[in-house]
């Protein structure tokens, strides 16, 4: 077994090159999956049938979502490495809780994730091109090995295809947004009262109602931790960072609302009631195909595609920097910190992510590997969140460039959120959520066995 040595002095670093723009594309493209398309339709499901509350519940969501990100922006801006929640959760707590989010990552939130979006890409197509299962996981294989090499060529490669992608997907959601907000035809009833029959009106069970509506939203915002993994590859990461967080966290919100406002234009009410009852759950394509007709069931399609690449390509580009971030701190073997002379990617960490994401295609179905990221990661967002005043608090005097807005219901908000996420999965799905506790305590062990042996090999 390789012992896990420091890097030469010569070893060449990752390359500089992502700005405001690139920033904001990596997060907004990897926000804006297929999720667009149908999560919509269990939001209004969980507000009670209420389009006044649904869109109240998207706008709760993407405020949470925000404060969320303003922590990381601080936390970001005092530290920008390579490596992000790893290296706050290190410094705030110690390095064994930072390397417990990493084993989770490298096991199951990275490469779970990329197998996730692999799997559903080829899924989203199987209306146009019948596939069967061998069929899916095959294409699922291939686009994460052509992704892969994306990414290996270089950063500012990967930047590229994910600012092309973005481009391309948001102009046929913006057609949507467009064709129903000023030719539909409905005025929805923005109230925020329930539908008739559809739960309780008491104010516990209302609160109750949005909270679980919220939560939903919340599904669709997830991924915008991923930037300040690649924060050491950021232009000026103590300006440019928090930018692109606020930037992409606000550019997204909008367009969840809007789009869902443009479904409530678009079609009556009854026929998304009968649809979301007899579970066509994808609205959107509803919109398109009033308007356009089958062109429209063929540009949704061809959208849903392009955000499931761009969601992909972000993906790998970041989450293998954790690999990196780990074995820089001598808690992985030399090569995962090894960096490519010639394109100044972590080629080893790119390629280890690959194989395990094909293992995960290969082994697991799409709901098992959603419900397992959704969980594992939603417990470090919320350590990392109570970072910023543990910071705080221990080293008051240190520069930070960016400080949290409205300090601490910033904090205190983004704490409530997360913790009525971890109660609803643990809920909804004990054996999964309990799964998601195991691989983290496992990642410990493995952190105390290679410091045992690094400092054996030390000595």
């Amino acid at each position: 077994m390789e012992q896990p040595n420091k890097q030469p002095e010569e070893s060449p670093e990752l390359k500089k090159v992502i700005g405001v723009f690139g920033g904001s594309n990596i997060l907004i493209g990897i926000m804006i999956g297929s999720g667009i398309f149908y999560i919509g339709s269990y939001v209004l499901q969980r507000a009670g049938m209420s389009m006044g509350l649904a869109l109240l519940a998207w706008l709760i969501g993407g405020l949470v979502t925000l404060l969320g990100s303003l922590c990381f922006a601080e936390l970001g801006a005092m530290n920008p490495a390579t490596g992000g929640i790893y290296v706050y959760l290190s410094d705030a707590y110690s390095p064994v809780v930072g390397y417990m989010f990493n084993f989770q990552s490298m096991i199951i939130g990275g490469p779970g994730s990329i197998a996730a979006i692999a799997i559903a890409l080829p899924l989203a197509l199987k209306s146009l091109i019948p596939m069967n299962s061998f069929m899916v996981k095959t294409s699922a294989i291939v686009l994460i090995i052509i992704f892969t090499l994306i990414n290996y060529l270089g950063v500012d490669t990967g930047e590229w295809v994910q600012n092309l992608f973005n481009v391309l997907k948001v102009l046929p959601l913006i057609l949507i947004i467009v064709l129903g907000l000023f030719w539909g035809h409905y005025t929805p009833n923005l109230s925020l009262v329930p539908h008739t029959g559809t739960g309780s009106t008491s104010p516990v069970g209302f609160i109750q109602m949005v909270a679980f509506a919220v939560i939903a939203s919340l599904w669709a915002y997830e991924g915008w931790t991923n930037l300040n993994a690649v924060a050491g590859e950021m232009k000026n990461p103590q300006r440019n960072l928090p930018r692109a967080l606020i930037l992409s966290v606000g550019f997204t919100t909008v367009v969840y609302v809007l789009f869902n406002l443009a479904i409530y234009r678009a079609l009556p009410f009854g026929q998304i009631s009968r649809s979301i009852q007899h579970n066509q759950l994808y609205l959107g394509t509803a919109v398109a195909q009033s308007f356009l007709g089958q062109f429209g069931t063929i540009l949704v399609a061809v959208a849903m595609v392009l955000a499931m690449i761009s969601s992909l390509n972000g993906m790998i580009l970041a989450f293998a920097r954790y690999y990196y971030a780990a074995a820089k701190d001598h808690l992985l073997w030399k090569s995962f910190a090894h960096v490519n002379s010639k394109y100044r990617t972590p080629d080893f960490s790119l390629f280890i992510q690959m194989l395990i994401s094909i293992a995960l295609v290969l082994t697991r179905e799409l709901d098992e590997l959603t419900s397992l990221v959704v969980f594992s990661g939603a417990i470090f967002n919320l350590l990392s969140v109570l970072a910023v005043p543990v910071m705080r608090r221990r080293q008051p005097d240190a520069p930070r460039p960016y400080k949290v807005w409205a300090y601490p219901w910033t904090v205190i908000i983004a704490t409530i959120a997360f913790l009525i996420i971890l109660g609803n999965n643990f809920i909804d799905d004990p054996v999964t959520s309990i799964l998601g506790l195991v691989v983290p305590a496992i990642g410990a062990m493995v952190y105390w066995g290679f410091r045992k042996y690094y400092h054996a090999d030390a000595e």
